[in-house]
């Protein structure tokens, strides 16, 4: 690091459990970002804020108005632009020093395997079950750690899949295949969501991310939910489920 960055990055490289060192591993790590939303904003800007030195942002979709109460990587001169270039600018005008790439087609098949195994950590910031399976998946086939975030209306929660662990569960262990219901039921434009309850969680999926590729602290384990109505978290131990199609035997 030369004497710009010790200066950007010194109120991080001050703390004990990630000092120069840690620095220095966000800056050699590689985040894949899908979902360039509300949880994929707060996501991207704290990771190129943090020093992550390569981002990949994937999203296909183009902004629209109602996507400005709560998608903060996007502004009213952004509306009609794709998600994945606009949070890309954004995110970038934060720190240029970071190398941040916009995928702007819809990740599946190869393509969403592809871009899993050239990360050392994965974010799942859809809003989809179909999404989500698909990136749990492709996350465990890779060996590639798998931050994953929800919010919707007032309640949100983080999950963390962990592949050092042989012990662990994958998110299809916590939301089996088939048993998930609709898609689109719990997305944000059929139910709502409250504006800073996307903050909250997709911080909390940046703070997991920095830990984990910095090396500080512990990751995150089991399940955490928060109601935002009584501002109450609550934390499960989710086993692995022996018989899950994805990770199980």
């Amino acid at each position: 690091m030369n004497d710009d960055a010790l200066l950007r990055y010194s109120r991080q490289i001050m703390l004990a459990q990630i000092d120069i060192n840690g620095q220095e591993r966000l800056l050699a790590s590689h985040a894949l970002v899908v979902g360039a939303g509300g949880l994929g904003s707060p996501v991207a800007l704290y990771l190129a804020a943090a020093g992550v030195g390569h981002l990949t942002l994937a999203d296909a979709d183009e902004v629209e108005l109602s996507n400005l109460q709560r998608q903060i990587a996007h502004g009213q001169a952004d509306l009609g632009r794709l998600k994945a270039e606009s949070a890309r600018e954004a995110a970038l005008a934060l720190n240029p020093d970071c190398y941040i790439e916009a995928l702007t087609d819809h990740l599946e098949g190869e393509a969403l395997e592809r871009a899993v195994a050239a990360a050392d950590l994965v974010l799942d910031c859809t809003d989809r079950f179909s999404s989500r399976f698909a990136i749990n998946a492709a996350c465990r086939k890779a060996g590639v750690a798998l931050v994953s975030g929800a919010a919707i209306r007032f309640s949100g929660q983080l999950f963390v899949a962990d592949p050092r662990d042989a012990e662990a569960p994958c998110y299809a262990c916590l939301y089996p295949p088939g048993e998930d219901g609709d898609d689109e039921a719990l997305r944000c434009a059929e139910n709502g969501v409250v504006a800073p309850l996307v903050g909250l969680i997709g911080s909390f999926q940046a703070l997991e991310a920095v830990k984990w590729l910095s090396g500080a602290g512990t990751p995150h384990q089991g399940l955490s939910t928060f109601d935002g109505l009584s501002g109450q978290w609550r934390h499960f131990r989710v086993p692995k489920d022996p018989a899950c199609p994805v990770c199980g035997g």
